[in-house]
């Protein structure tokens, strides 16, 4: 195996700090050199077996059987006050924010029904709340809608369970999320403009590079300066754009800062070097 790998892209780097230029905005990146790199970024059921069921039992019989309402979901543990949300107050107000209209219209990183799903955190008090201890909790869900590249951002109290404010903008791109980060190198890997990063990847495991789950990934999101990259990125930030630094699963960093995957149009360019 060669000690340094020449090559105009996908070179590996070991030790030292790659130096991140361009107009992206780095989100939470732990760079090349000897720490860790380990990044931390469901399924509907239906009911149509159950009405089978009903039909089958009713045969025969004039009476429609009764109908079976839904219980609210259980609350769970609850925090108070400014203390950090709970798993359950996660659990519980991404199914109230996730409402059947937005679920049934949106779309996800990889073409899935409904909005990317991105973060849950703990909405700051409103202007005559602060400091009062008895004021409700309220957490902010956000998502990515990829169908019309839309953040949408839905406020929920959660002492009433009900959605208080809905939010939608374009052009504002939040940090990534760990399946957007995947899905963008599932991407790169099948361009061929990933030929680079999977003959580096051969080089330091001897093994071909197939999926994303053979990486490690940081990510952040890139950004279109008017002139300043090949047009085929030439939306992004009204796309949703990434730049990837992969690193080998117990080996070393990948340079891959030359290559950008637009998710929104599920394309890959080059930067100028």
């Amino acid at each position: 195996m060669r000690n340094t790998v020449h090559r105009h892209l996908g070179k590996m780097v070991a030790g030292a700090a790659v130096a991140v230029a361009g107009t992206a905005v780095m989100v939470g990146i732990t760079l090349p050199g000897t720490a860790g790199a380990d990044d931390t970024a469901g399924g509907t059921a239906g009911g149509g077996g159950a009405r089978q069921a009903a039909r089958s039992a009713g045969e025969g019989q004039a009476a429609v059987p009764p109908g079976v309402v839904e219980q609210a979901p259980v609350q769970g543990e609850k925090g108070t006050g400014r203390d950090p949300l709970t798993e359950d107050e996660v659990n519980r107000v991404e199914r109230i924010a996730l409402s059947r209209q937005l679920r049934s219209a949106g779309e996800d990183v990889d073409g899935g029904r409904g909005p990317q799903r991105l973060g849950v955190d703990l909405a700051e008090p409103e202007a005559g709340e602060v400091g009062d201890a008895k004021a409700p909790r309220r957490a902010e869900v956000s998502f990515y809608d990829y169908r019309d590249d839309t953040l949408v951002t839905r406020t929920v109290n959660l002492d009433t369970g009900k959605v208080e404010r809905t939010a939608s903008q374009q052009g504002v791109q939040p940090p990534l999320s760990r399946d957007e980060a995947t899905e963008a190198a599932r991407l790169l890997i099948a361009d061929p403009l990933g030929a680079g990063l999977k003959a580096d990847y051969k080089d330091a495991t001897g093994k071909e590079l197939t999926s994303p789950d053979q990486l490690l990934l940081n990510s952040m999101v890139f950004r279109a300066t008017p002139g300043a990259q090949p047009a085929v990125l030439d939306q992004c930030g009204e796309h949703r754009c990434v730049r990837l630094f992969p690193k080998v699963k117990n080996g070393p960093w990948i340079d891959a800062r030359s290559l950008v995957v637009d998710l929104s149009a599920r394309k890959v360019g080059e930067l100028a070097g």
